[in-house]
């Protein structure tokens, strides 16, 4: 008798070796979904430049194991999104100043990471929303299914491919999705204008010049993202300066609101809030830069 119970235990356990080790990856998952504070208030950019591909890789390789954990694909699309923007676009755009042969590389890494990074938050819509991503390329408007719970895919899925679209502007096919872009982008911002502090304003900044139609000027639209990203944030992002210094300063030639916009971002404290710190350092190390580059940027 007690032979047959051992016997049945071990059946019992090998039988659902599956089960646990699918319970564990979704632990680890769910805990790897919630780290990404860890490095939002670290103080070394460099630091994280180098640890962030293992985190990436390792999203990557816990989504090979459960491929529909939506946490797991939303920091799979933040993270490839951030990595992107923050360490390979950001040193292309420094670099092309000096050599845009060289350059030219970096950006299209920078393409193929927002893509991937795209990919992982439209499968993540799809685990929430059955063939969501199909349906969006055949009607952009069909977004409309998509409810408040969303917002957090939309935007980064919004983000890395108008990313990517911005960094392609000799590649037509990817051109051709910006109202998906925008379909996605403005449910976000129907759903929760606050997400994360004003981000999504953060990102409308950037993106209204390039809007085909749209009512009023552009930069018009763009002043006032700004304006509720600022007050969303209580100012302590550097972001939607800078943003609107890029997007409108320059397009305008008004030298003067460039250098105020960049000196206020340059004032932030970026330990005013430790959850902000690698992001406002970031964004403060790209005003210096821009602000080197004042005399070419404007006529004298």
């Amino acid at each position: 008798m007690r032979r047959r119970t051992i016997f049945t235990a071990a059946m019992f356990l090998i039988l659902n070796t599956g089960c646990i080790r699918k319970y564990a990856i979704n632990k680890l998952g769910d805990a790897l979904t919630n780290s990404g504070s860890v490095y939002a208030s670290d103080d070394d950019p460099d630091l994280i430049r180098d640890a962030a591909p293992f985190s990436l890789k390792l999203i990557e390789s816990l989504l090979a194991e459960s491929p529909r954990h939506t946490g797991l694909l939303l920091a799979g699309c933040r993270g490839f999104t951030q990595y992107a923007y923050g360490f390979v676009q950001d040193r292309a755009d420094r670099l092309e100043d000096k050599d845009i042969v060289e350059s030219e590389p970096l950006r299209a890494r920078a393409r193929t990471l927002y893509l991937r990074a795209r990919d992982y938050g439209l499968r993540g819509l799809d685990v929430r929303h059955r063939e969501f991503a199909r349906a969006l390329r055949e009607n952009p408007q069909t977004v409309s299914t998509a409810s408040r719970a969303d917002v957090a895919l939309l935007f980064w899925t919004a983000a890395s491919w108008g990313a990517a679209i911005a960094v392609s502007k000799d590649k037509p096919d990817l051109i051709a999705d910006q109202p998906i872009v925008e379909a996605l982008i403005d449910r976000a911002l129907e759903l929760d204008e606050s997400f994360e502090n004003g981000a999504i304003h953060s990102f409308l900044i950037s993106y209204e010049p390039s809007r085909p139609g749209g009512k009023g000027s552009p930069e018009a639209r763009s002043r006032t993202h700004f304006e509720r990203a600022r007050a969303l944030s209580n100012g302590g992002l550097a972001a939607p300066f800078i943003a609107l210094a890029e997007a409108v300063s320059v397009k305008t030639q008004d030298r003067g609101e460039f250098e105020s916009l960049l000196r206020a971002a340059l004032k932030i404290d970026p330990d005013a809030r430790p959850e902000w710190r690698l992001e406002n350092i970031l964004m403060q190390r790209r005003a210096r830069w821009l602000l080197s580059r004042t005399d070419d940027l404007f006529l004298q």
